[in-house]
């Protein structure tokens, strides 16, 4: 899940766990399916995989409520805007991106980008790229249609608005560094919109309408150009994203994600929002002006997607799923004393999911002046490195099916990752005397007291007091903070003066990549690239090493995806090298459905099944 960062979703739950080579589920058996599908016939094939993703369909067809329970509103309804993996799940059903990943519970397939309202996927060979890489020519599918009266079709012109949207200073997205560091003169247009009055919608729309992006263009309504300022191998990676969708003229009306905006919200996929009650309920019925024909990607078989909050506890979320009053868990985790009973028992209903993540990891302040600036030394942090009972953590989060200890940057799934030790400790149990050691030889033999800010919710108190344990083994005393999810987000991580002023020195965030495969930009470029760190930047400690950034350069700009594989390895090298961080765990999810539903595929980049693929039995 995410908070507030430029790129990549933070999650801020906190129950889930580790990785398996596979998918796991417990109890029936899935069909055996292909480990992979091509790009190409992705997308022919989705209905002919559609029973390798969740078991047959038992009896189930179309129609009925799919119900879905639990704790918070969305952080967004605007899809410009929003960036946790409950807001994503929503959007999806209604607002659809050129490009997409399937939903698989074979992790390999959900990998590929598939034409979502694209027509096909742009190629030098079709056309779509040009020769030197920075052309993109885009071909709308027809049938695309706005649930306005009358249904109006989707143009290229709508996802212009969007895209433009991106950087309202209203609600400006946590994506848009995406698309300002890629796209022809989309950083200036940002730039000058932020000085707009963020509370006036019409001065909004009129700058939006009044000012043009270079890089971006609607040809006619059935063709979008792109230019960029560079190449870019990950750029339908990025344009998959729920952030790209198109976005009909009458959001020039409202405020992006004000009160008017989410009683207002306009949709182009299977469903429309019907009712929004803040932090009470959402309910999605069929959109009428959807068509089947122009959807390859959403067989949309239930009627009716009702979301009821306010269910605060995990244990009461996984009470209700399991009594049948329920379907499926919005934003609560299965709780670890459920996992190990559903476990043993192999409940059909229960699965675990590979979505390998950085999630969680120590981070440093270097910029922290306590005990006399020893955090800027790469040999404490070192020290600190060999510390931890990794362990330890992995029990914390359920045991190693849920999760598996993590010695790099990079987690297994994503581009860069080569398995490699450079902190090596018997069992993954931590090395106290080596940490110790290594302190004396830093000149820190006498120890240090450090100030470690946590998380309240899920396993977050528990690992700040592990880690404490730890800690003290090697003779540091951390001083233990509670910190609310939202603050510690929002304003503890990132505000360069409180890292200044030393009111934290390490600090345990989770991190999530927003797409795999080719997806350095979503991982190493967020959290280690010295030159954006920043007001709200998620390069918490202000890492900054001028060859790492220059890998990250030449990283994102080859089109040679093994190249691509080895600059962002050595990227990851040298961060461990420096120490800049400490991984922790590469969690899997955890999930589980009601005993009705059947044909639930999951999405790994937001740890939840597909609402669009669900089917319901009698």
């Amino acid at each position: 899940m995410r908070a507030r960062a430029l790129q990549g979703r933070l999650w801020l739950g906190g129950e889930v766990g580790g990785r398996g080579a596979v998918a796991r589920g417990y109890g029936t058996a899935t069909p055996a399916c292909p480990a992979a599908v091509t790009v190409v016939l992705a997308t022919f094939l989705a209905g002919a995989l559609a029973a390798c993703d969740g078991g047959a369909g038992g009896g189930a067809g179309r129609g009925g409520t799919l119900r879905i329970v639990g704790a918070a509103d969305p952080d967004h309804l605007d899809p410009a805007g929003g960036y946790t993996f409950a807001s994503i799940s929503l959007s999806r059903m209604f607002a659809r991106p050129l490009f997409r990943t399937r939903s698989s519970n074979t992790f390999e397939e959900t990998i590929p980008v598939v034409p979502d309202v694209a027509r096909e996927l742009p190629t030098r060979r079709n056309g779509g790229v040009s020769a030197d890489g920075r052309t993109y020519t885009i071909r709308l599918r027809d049938g695309v249609r706005w649930n306005t009266r009358p249904p109006r079709e989707v143009t290229a012109g709508d996802y212009v608005r969007g895209l433009k949207r991106l950087c309202n200073p209203a609600a400006p997205s946590g994506g848009q560094g995406y698309y300002r560091s890629t796209i022809t003169g989309m950083e200036a247009y940002c730039a000058a919109y932020a000085k707009v009055d963020g509370g006036d919608a019409a001065a909004m729309a009129a700058f939006q309408n009044g000012h043009d992006i270079e890089g971006l263009k609607a040809r006619d309504d059935r063709t979008l150009v792109i230019r960029l300022d560079r190449p870019a191998g990950d750029m339908l990676d990025i344009l998959g994203l729920q952030f790209a969708t198109a976005a009909p003229r009458e959001y020039d009306r409202y405020v992006p994600d004000g009160a008017e905006f989410r009683r207002n919200t306009i949709s182009n996929g299977p469903y429309q929002i019907t009712r929004y009650a803040p932090g009470t309920t959402i309910v999605l019925d069929r959109n009428p002006a959807w068509q089947a024909a122009a959807d390859p990607l959403r067989p949309a078989h239930v009627d009716r997607i009702q979301i009821t909050l306010g269910q605060d506890t995990p244990v009461g979320v996984q009470q209700q799923l399991e009594q049948g009053a329920a379907d499926l868990a919005w934003d609560s985790p299965v709780p670890v004393a459920a996992i190990h009973r559903l476990k043993a028992a192999r409940d059909p209903r229960f699965a675990i999911r590979r979505a390998p993540s950085l999630s969680p990891f120590l981070v440093f302040n270097l910029q922290s002046p306590n005990n006399g600036r020893a955090l800027a030394d790469r040999r404490v942090r070192q020290a600190i490195a060999y510390a931890v009972d990794k362990s330890a953590l992995v029990k914390i989060y359920g045991g190693p099916d849920v999760a598996e200890p993590l010695s790099q940057v990079i987690p297994p799934g994503n581009v860069g990752h080569h398995g490699f030790e450079p902190y090596p400790t018997p069992g993954n149990q931590g090395d106290p005397a080596r940490c110790r050691s290594l302190l004396a030889a830093a000149g820190h033999g006498g120890g240090l007291t450090l100030r470690l800010p946590y998380r309240v919710s899920g396993h977050n108190p528990k690992v700040a007091q592990s880690l404490q344990a730890d800690l003290a083994a090697c003779g540091i005393t951390a001083q233990l903070v509670a910190d609310g999810n939202g603050t510690f987000y929002g304003r503890t991580l990132v505000t360069p003066s409180a890292a200044r002023e030393g009111r934290w020195d390490v600090a345990v965030p989770n991190w999530s990549p927003d797409w795999y495969g080719n997806n350095g930009r979503s991982v190493i470029q967020p959290l280690f690239d010295g030159r954006t760190y920043g007001p709200n930047s998620t390069n918490y400690g202000a890492y900054d090493n001028a060859e790492v950034n220059r890998l990250i350069d030449q990283a994102l700009q080859t089109e040679e995806p093994a190249r691509a594989d080895a600059l962002w390895h050595g990227a990851d090298r040298l961060i461990m090298a420096d120490a800049a961080v400490v991984p922790f765990l590469n969690p899997n999810f955890p999930i589980f459905h009601s005993d009705r539903v059947r044909d639930a595929r999951f999405i790994p980049t937001i740890q939840a099944y597909d609402y669009a693929t669900i089917r319901l039995a009698p």
